[in-house]
């Protein structure tokens, strides 16, 4: 048979449907991606993928059971395995906790039946040419450059049985470059996120890389303890997220995080930072645009694949400093009642003022003594019921003394609640795109502003470089 395009192949799969109800979701991907080390290109390449997954629904006397299969590289003579692979999994399978009506009634996409995005190598041309003229004033300041480069176009086509037929693309760009000093002993990281990379600026990225290799070129020792700490937007980035993910209203209802209210229910409510500051989501961010709708692969915590094509709209998490909401799929709401919340792929922190924020630059000038991050990675969850968390800093941890950066001190392992943080944020400054650093394979759409932290806990000295 002829190749199908992802669009029929979700048609296929519906009308072999016997289930009582049916969700498709047809994944096409493409990437392209650069990888240099020592200022030289190593290695390009362009891939394509292909995924199908198959959610029947079947009714029975004791309620509604659903089987999901998903399977990679799909052809038209593999899918009628695939669906009847889900019919089985789903009779096979007990009543589903979150059953709920298939979505049905949202207007189709306008572009449903058209091919999927591509992207390719081309998506380059101009940061290409621009990282090779990095590389050689990396070479002559006696620097090395090491990093890469990704850009990942995914097409997502999603069918019902009742109906459904939408389709998003999702661009995702990033790169990250480290620079080190020519004797590897001084490392500085910078990183960006993009829709297309025509708005990375390659030599920005590397005069930032090449003033902290400056400011590394004085070597200080501190130890543990509480520091009044400046995070980047990057920073800032991986502690919301974390602080994003913990968020699930059935779990906060049920007392199981930090979100719980002592005796029962929610903290929605409660006061979480004295600044006012709001944490957000929109589907159609300029810049950050993510799913409009719900695609659920799989159903855990406060997703469901019963609520797949449910219209997502714009969700304050915290307003001024207040939390506003928590993520819940529509069983999950009706368990907690609590609103409908489902997820949204990016994230926002912003202050009320955006006009007078500081810069990061800014915010340096007028710190008497502190200690200035660049990333955080390591980062794991050590108490759910505080949201404390632990992880490492690294290249590159500042001290700043009346106003300018005066070297580079040792890493330091950290013990923060990102919760807790909140409330001794003292400083907030500009909000701009970055992309961050541990968190940057999984959620790469966020906006956040350099902080000030009081008393940042810096719980013992690492050797990490």
């Amino acid at each position: 048979m002829t190749a199908m395009q992802p669009h029929e192949l979700v048609e296929l799969a519906l009308g072999l449907s016997r289930a009582d109800g049916c969700v498709v979701i047809a994944d096409e991907e493409s990437t392209a991606n650069l990888r240099w080390a020592g200022n030289s290109l190593t290695t390009n390449g362009v891939t394509r993928g292909r995924s199908l997954t198959v959610i029947a629904t079947v009714a029975g006397a004791e309620g509604t059971a659903s089987g999901v299969v998903s399977r990679e590289a799909v052809t038209a003579e593999d899918v009628e395995g695939l669906v009847r692979a889900a019919e089985e999994a789903a009779r096979s399978a007990g009543p589903a906790e979150d059953a709920q009506p298939l979505v049905a009634d949202v207007p189709p996409s306008p572009h449903f039946t058209q091919p999927p995005a591509e992207t390719s190598i081309e998506v380059f041309e101009a940061f290409g040419p621009a990282l090779g003229e990095a590389f050689a004033r990396a070479a002559a300041q006696g620097e090395l450059l090491y990093g890469f480069a990704r850009h990942e176009l995914t097409t997502s086509y999603l069918g019902s049985s009742t109906g459904l037929r939408l389709r998003h693309d999702q661009p995702t760009g990033m790169v990250e470059i480290n620079g080190k000093t020519a004797d590897l002993t001084g490392s500085a990281w910078v990183g960006a996120a993009t829709q297309d990379f025509t708005d990375i600026d390659v030599p920005a990225l590397h005069a930032e890389l090449t003033k902290r290799l400056g400011w590394g070129a004085r070597r200080i020792d501190l130890p543990a303890g509480r520091y009044e700490t400046l995070l980047p937007p990057s920073a800032v980035a991986d502690l919301m997220i974390n602080l994003h993910w913990a968020s699930g209203g059935r779990d906060a209802h049920e007392g199981r995080t930090v979100f719980s209210k002592p005796g029962g229910g929610t903290r929605l409510g409660d006061k979480l930072a004295g600044l006012p500051l709001t944490l957000r989501a929109d589907p159609r961010e300029p810049g950050l645009e993510a799913a409009p709708f719900v695609l659920a692969h799989s159903t855990g915590g406060d997703v469901s694949v019963f609520d797949n094509g449910t219209p997502i709209t714009a969700t304050d998490w915290i307003r001024d400093g207040v939390l506003t909401g928590l993520i819940t799929s529509r069983h999950a709401a009706g368990l907690a009642g609590l609103p409908l919340r489902p997820a949204i792929d990016n994230l926002v922190l912003e202050t009320a003022d955006q006009e007078s924020a500081p810069t990061l630059d800014e915010m340096i000038a007028r710190t008497e003594r502190g200690l200035l991050l660049t990333c955080l990675w390591y980062i794991r969850e050590v108490d759910p019921a505080t949201l404390l968390l632990t992880g490492l800093t690294r290249d590159g941890v500042y001290l700043v003394e009346n106003g300018e950066v005066v070297g580079a001190v040792n890493n330091f392992r950290f013990n923060e609640s990102p919760v807790d943080l909140l409330g001794r944020i003292t400083e907030a400054g500009r909000t701009e795109r970055c992309l961050p650093r541990e968190w940057s394979d999984y959620f790469t759409r966020t906006a956040m502003p350099p902080v000030r932290v009081a008393d940042f806990n810096m719980s013992s000295v690492s050797q990490a470089s």
